[in-house]
């Protein structure tokens, strides 16, 4: 069964963002300052990249969408950060809307659109275990009768880590938190149009079943200074410096190492 993974790197979509702009051209110039810029190649390198590389099952897809208007220099270090990894293809698109860009960019991967796929989203700053995606088709082969029964169904790893990534290394808290993006997978049917983006991803359970799996940790969620989805009233997080015992953990759980983090993140 194919296995797609999707990640807006930047993309400066029409919508879809929770910090609100006028024109396009205004998001591109917050999505594309430099040290925005910055900030997000430090984290999609030592934190998302990572875990997707020594992933156990490397039979995935994993589209990286970005802008057509994404400067060269980005583009170029991003294709060389992304170097080595066939599973990954950089897609550059015009600003459209959001929802419907990235539903259309799913359906269009899809080899064969009448057998079934499993779909996954994934955020340019967050992590998944490093057996995500081999768990995410142990989970589909245990649910087969429930698929059968259903054009689509959620399938959730709701335990994980909030982490901030700093010179000092890695803070972070084990959290649960159910149909957050990090970690969040759906099986669709073949010949079901429909996507992971069809849906706001924490009203997953409004359309279809889910099925949660909380034994083990399987993403971490970066909080940083350009997250979109914290806005001035969320709650924050308290976190703690990793202790060496759980800097293990990371390493060997995603794939995060945290010497690498200190390194890429001292000139900050």
């Amino acid at each position: 069964m194919q296995v797609i993974g999707l990640c807006r790197f930047s993309y400066p979509a029409i919508g879809g963002f929770q910090v609100e702009h006028e024109t396009t051209e205004e998001r591109e110039r917050f999505l594309y300052t430099r040290d925005r810029m910055e900030e997000r190649f430090r984290l999609f390198e030592t934190v998302t990249l990572p875990g997707l590389r020594a992933q156990t099952e490397p039979d995935f897809d994993f589209l990286v969408v970005i802008g057509n208007s994404l400067p060269a220099a980005d583009r170029d270090r991003l294709q060389d950060l992304t170097a080595g990894m066939p599973q990954v293809r950089i897609i550059a698109q015009p600003p459209k809307p959001h929802r419907e860009a990235m539903k259309a960019i799913l359906n269009a991967a899809r080899r064969n659109p009448s057998e079934p796929c499993l779909q996954f989203r994934q955020d340019d700053d967050d992590a998944v275990s490093v057996d995500f995606v081999e768990r995410l088709r142990t989970a589909a082969r245990d649910c087969a009768g429930l698929l059968r029964r259903n054009r689509t169904v959620a399938i959730d790893y709701p335990r994980g880590f909030i982490a901030e990534m700093g010179a000092d290394g890695i803070s972070a808290s084990e959290q649960v938190r159910n149909l957050i993006t990090a970690a969040l997978g759906m099986y669709v049917r073949g010949g079901c149009p429909a996507s992971i983006m069809n849906f706001a991803h924490h009203k997953l359970g409004r359309f279809m079943p889910v099925v949660s799996f909380s034994d083990a940790p399987m993403w971490v969620r970066t909080h940083n200074r350009f997250n979109d989805s914290r806005g001035a009233n969320a709650s924050p997080v308290a976190v703690s410096p990793l202790t060496a015992e759980q800097e293990d953990e990371f390493r060997a759980r995603f794939a995060i190492d945290a010497d690498q983090v200190r390194q890429a993140f001292a000139s900050s």
